[in-house]
């Protein structure tokens, strides 16, 4: 919805011709291409009118196709194959995203040989605490590096957490804590 009329253009060429003609003309076949678009076109709305059981009542769903008829000209939208309505993440969705932001951070702890741990009350906290529905899952990372990857990196440099260190995440009165535990060998 925020590109240029002339996007359009060039898009309506690959769905209609399933190629692509450059000022040049080299041709860039589309024939066996998937196109996959995405739009924040009545995201409002999807976020809520979702059920509590996480689906997408018809009522909603036609107000949000309407809004894209009423955004795209026909012919735009008359080349596409399908909508696809997504519904706001779960709170186990979101859960199990800070379960791989965290598995990336320990995989890179484990350079220094350092285990980092988290308790499920820390990633259910993280969770609760980092997800805003209206911008997806973006905050989870900056939430993450703010609450837990700069921490860590400042004992990390003051030296409060070497190398052969078990570090785990918990939750103790509403705050991450690192608890530090040497490995045996």
């Amino acid at each position: 919805e925020k590109a240029h009329p002339d996007v359009f253009n060039i898009l309506l060429q690959v769905l209609d011709d399933g190629r692509l003609t450059d000022s040049k003309g080299r041709v860039v076949d589309f024939k066996n291409t998937v196109l996959i678009m995405t739009s924040n076109i009545g995201s409002q709305v999807l976020l809520d009118g979702v059920t509590a059981e996480g689906t997408i009542p018809e009522n909603v769903a036609e107000t949000v196709r309407n809004l894209l008829r009423g955004h795209f000209k026909p012919e735009f939208l008359n080349r596409i194959d399908d909508t696809i309505l997504f519904t706001p993440l779960s709170l186990s969705d979101v859960t199990g995203i800070v379960d791989k932001i965290i598995a990336q951070l320990s995989q890179r702890l484990e350079v220094q040989d350092i285990l980092l741990t988290i308790t499920e009350e820390a990633k259910r906290w993280i969770a609760e605490n980092a997800y805003e529905p209206a911008y997806g899952a973006r905050p989870l990372r900056r939430f993450i590096t703010r609450e837990v990857e700069t921490p860590l990196a400042k004992e990390i440099v003051a030296g409060r957490v070497l190398p052969k260190t078990q570090v785990t995440i918990e939750l103790l009165n509403d705050q991450l804590v690192f608890e530090n535990t040497p490995m045996t060998e």
